[in-house]
């Protein structure tokens, strides 16, 4: 599969649920799920896991019997060579179990040979690809909106003076950054691939460049299309105003105020222990001496091995020096490979357990229990409310997907009103405010080439999820 084509298949969902919707109000209210019982205790996000594969409360490890067999015979049917599935529920950690194949048998092992099989661990390190949307991005750019720093419906240029080089009168007066949080601002899906920016070295003031001109395809405010283009220059603006990279910017005031301790992105020029950068990639190199002191702001290469790689870098054939290398720690999207790896769009890699507390501490605030989360109650009720109101239409929140096409992880229990998101690597997190759930869903599908997308298993995971908790009368 080339590099167009997976750019493709990521947006090919897409681009089959595009439906025409009115011009954006303020944000409506979401739908109202079932009542629920209130849970008897709650715990914390600082909360030390269960052991593999066991629940706590009064949910018996039986109950979770189908969850582990969907994956079990997923994995069978070479649907995907393992994942790590976790459910949260009432404040606690019900469900957490690793199941298959980090790394598939032949594949290239971290000093670039064939090697065995690796088995698939509970902190095993994924490359969340889009969730990095909803737990980075959205994030951060709601904690500048809290600050009075940015408005939703200012638009983009006051933010990003380059971003109508053409002179648009579209872009100027009428995309705002609410349009890019709920995929409505009308722009191109993504960056073009075309030619060698970015291969031979990673060039993010260029793809900034190219996103700053990208056509805007679409009414602004008439239809939901989703783009990796908006969440890149969300990403542009909360560097603008902060300073910072996003990497570090993120990882001080979101990942580390939750403990998200295993949770980084990998940019390539900030990699710290033995390793060389071929074009855009990091790869690992044992004949290098070790490194004992990595400066502030790095990520050490020995986190490498509890990396699940993702595909081969298939990205333009005779212009790119990493062409046909297994990538492990590198990020798999393309567009924020040649971009040095972290972006708005995709680039964060994390663990089922770090992305966990990241949804109790969500949870926790929005019910107004003591909590982490580096947003307000208020806050995260805009964020995950519906911004287009009325029947028939898409419903996103503010970085979150509440009902469209890509909602399958849903399942067909948890209520419109809940909220999540997909990434293409095979990552899903689906949270029910409601019921005070959660369900987690991280796989490598694409090592094994052909594997299809997960949402579909994520959402009979999660349906399976919700009858073992006998949620909204199961």
């Amino acid at each position: 599969m080339t590099a167009s084509r997976s750019r493709a298949a990521r947006l090919g969902a897409a681009a089959a649920a595009l439906l025409t919707v009115a011009a954006l109000p303020a944000c409506g209210q979401p739908a109202q799920p079932p009542p629920v019982a209130a849970p008897s205790e709650t715990t914390p996000s600082t909360t030390a896991p269960p052991a593999a594969g066991t629940t706590t409360g009064a949910v018996s490890a039986a109950e979770f019997s189908t969850i582990s067999a969907l994956i079990n015979d997923a994995i069978a049917q070479h649907r995907l060579p393992g994942a790590v599935v976790q459910i949260g529920h009432a404040g606690k950690v019900v469900f957490r179990l690793a199941f298959g194949e980090r790394k598939l048998a032949g594949e290239p092992g971290l000093d670039g040979s064939p090697s065995p099989a690796e088995a698939m661990t509970e902190d095993t390190i994924f490359d969340l690809a889009s969730l990095t949307k909803s737990i980075a991005t959205a994030t951060a750019v709601m904690q500048l909106y809290e600050q009075g720093r940015v408005r939703l419906d200012d638009p983009v240029q006051t933010y990003l003076p380059d971003f109508n080089p053409a002179n648009d009168p579209r872009r100027a007066q009428q995309v705002t950054l609410r349009m890019l949080l709920t995929h409505t601002s009308g722009i191109a899906g993504d960056l073009s691939l075309d030619g060698p920016w970015g291969l031979d070295r990673a060039d993010k003031a260029d793809g900034l460049r190219r996103a700053l001109g990208a056509w805007v395809v679409f009414e602004p405010g008439a239809l939901f299309h989703y783009s990796d283009i908006n969440f890149i220059l969300v990403g542009a603006i909360i560097e603008k105003l902060t300073g910072q990279s996003i990497d570090t910017y993120v990882q001080s005031h979101v990942f580390t105020p939750l403990g998200m301790n295993d949770t980084h992105y990998f940019p390539v020029s900030k990699a710290c222990g033995p390793h060389e950068v071929r074009g855009n990639a990091i790869v690992v190199d044992p004949r290098a001496p070790d490194v004992t002191d990595c400066p502030a702001g790095s990520w050490r290469t020995d986190l490498l091995t509890r990396v699940a790689p993702t595909a081969r870098d298939e990205d333009t054939p005779g212009l790119n020096p990493d062409h046909g290398r297994l990538l492990r720690g590198t990020v798999h999207d393309p567009t924020a490979r040649r971009m040095g790896g972290a972006t708005g769009a995709a680039g964060v890699f994390s663990t089922a357990h770090d992305v966990g507390l990241f949804a109790q501490a969500l949870l926790d605030r929005l019910a107004g229990r003591p909590s982490t989360f580096p947003l307000a109650q208020s806050t995260l009720q805009l964020m995950t409310s519906p911004q287009q109101p009325g029947p028939w239409q898409d419903l996103r929140g503010l970085g979150w997907d509440i009902d469209t096409a890509h909602s399958r992880p849903r399942g067909t229990i948890f209520p419109v009103g809940s909220f999540g998101h997909t990434g293409f690597t095979g990552t899903t997190l689906w949270i029910d405010p409601g019921s005070d759930t959660y369900v987690i869903v991280l796989a490598n599908v694409i090592h094994q080439r052909g594997g299809p997308p997960i949402v579909g298993l994520s959402g009979e995971v999660a349906t399976a999820a919700a009858r073992a908790l006998h949620l909204y009368g199961t």
